[in-house]
């Protein structure tokens, strides 16, 4: 068993609020095209704040069969999608998958909308022999790669990471870190979140949204000075890992090489940001993919648009790249917050952005504040060559996640 193989990257599917294909995710990127709009299913709900991110449901009749598709929730409804659109580019068709072992591991945190259903049918009809079989493998968190293994005969690693808006980097922090000890060739792993409103009711009642909802293209404004909050968004994000050697092998195309991850833990208030966790994840990552912050071109901020977690993330950027010349953005002007799925969204945006050399802008960066304001933060698209970056998740009860890419060198 070697503990030092290279890990990379070789698919990738998104289903997103700004595309549903990697071309049009990289598009919307580059344009800086906003996905967020108003759902008046939240209004009707008693929401603060109607604002989210558009995300499309699939039609998935003529892809799957009908049994499977009983079982699948919103948000494993989305992974397959992406986990589709992943094994296609890496090449992997079902003979492949039948013949090799993969693994799957996805990031997910919550499955409201069946439970919320299972409540309101015993209601009104009060029989558990009503409910049917389908309910329970949606309603599990563990929903997305219990279904993903199923679909696509997955055999090896298969777990769910529950680490709130840390989940989906996790999810590809610890496959990397299984291939690179040997315990797997391949791995599946992404992030999901379903969209429905009854997933968000109670971050509403926190105050955490934006209730700019007059201007939902303006409402998602990270490091702004004029900040309100967070937009909610989702979908699913699916990326294949795979043992350098082993890609090379079979003649896949290699996207990017997953180099470094690091992650810690707050210890302090539930809800409460750290810059000193922030900057040991963060840290943590850059020297285990074996470089400096002088050798990071690009950072794909966390910064979700609340004023707190903004601060505290800025403060840590600060201490980690002042004086560097690192571009930094949040896409989350663009997405809004993906929740679980955000830390493997935005691994793929970075990817997109690093085989077409550009920096996604910063969208609604107007006017920072004194701790936003000494940061390197891209406001429009910047066309340049990037061989290495760093993106950042982080998440309630104090769980950070920080994933170094680097362009692949033989």
């Amino acid at each position: 068993m070697m503990n030092n193989k290279r890990v990379v990257i070789t698919g990738m599917g998104i289903w997103s609020c700004i595309g549903t294909s990697q071309a049009e995710v990289a598009e919307s990127l580059r344009a800086g095209k906003c996905g967020l709009g108003n759902d008046p299913d939240r209004t009707t709900y008693g929401y603060q704040s109607d604002l989210t991110g558009i995300v499309p449901y699939p039609e998935l009749k003529h892809l799957l069969h009908r049994r499977s598709r009983a079982g699948l929730s919103e948000e494993a409804a989305y992974s397959f999608m992406a986990s589709k659109e992943a094994f296609e580019q890496a090449g992997m068709d079902e003979e492949y998958l039948l013949s090799h072992e993969i693994g799957v591991i996805f990031g997910n945190d919550s499955s409201a909308k069946p439970l919320i259903e299972t409540d309101r049918m015993l209601v009104e009809r009060p029989d558990t022999a009503l409910l049917g079989s389908g309910l329970i493998f949606q309603s599990m968190n563990s929903t997305v790669n219990m279904n993903m293994s199923s679909i696509f005969h997955l055999r090896g690693i298969n777990f769910t990471v529950s680490a709130a808006c840390a989940s989906g980097s996790h999810s590809v922090g610890l496959g990397y870190l299984l291939i690179k000890q040997g315990l797997q060739d391949c791995v599946l792993c992404g992030g999901a979140q379903e969209v429905n409103q009854f997933a968000m009711a109670s971050f509403d009642a926190l105050g955490a949204f934006s209730k700019r909802t007059s201007e939902p293209l303006k409402a998602s404004r990270p490091f702004d000075r004029d900040r309100g909050g967070l937009v909610p968004s989702g979908g699913a994000a699916a990326l294949v890992l795979e043992d350098y050697d082993h890609a090379m092998r079979r003649g896949a195309t290699i996207l990017a090489e997953v180099a470094g991850y690091g992650f810690s833990s707050n210890g302090g208030g539930i809800s409460q940001p750290s810059d000193d966790g922030s900057y040991t994840a963060m840290m943590r990552a850059i020297e285990m993919a074996g470089l400096t912050p002088a050798d990071i071109d690009y950072v794909n901020a966390h910064a979700t648009g609340t004023p707190q977690g903004d601060r505290f993330e800025a403060l840590a950027l600060n201490r980690i790249f002042n004086g560097q010349p690192a571009l930094i953005s949040s896409t989350k002007g663009m997405t809004g917050h993906e929740c679980w799925m955000a830390g493997a969204s935005e691994l793929v945006y970075c990817t997109l952005m690093m085989q077409h050399g550009f920096v996604a802008p910063n969208i609604n960066f107007e006017n920072p504040d004194e701790d936003t304001a000494p940061l390197n933060i891209a406001k429009t698209t910047v066309e340049m060559p990037l061989r290495n970056i760093l993106s950042n998740s982080f998440g309630f009860g104090g769980t950070n996640s920080a994933v170094v890419l680097k362009k692949l060198k033989n």
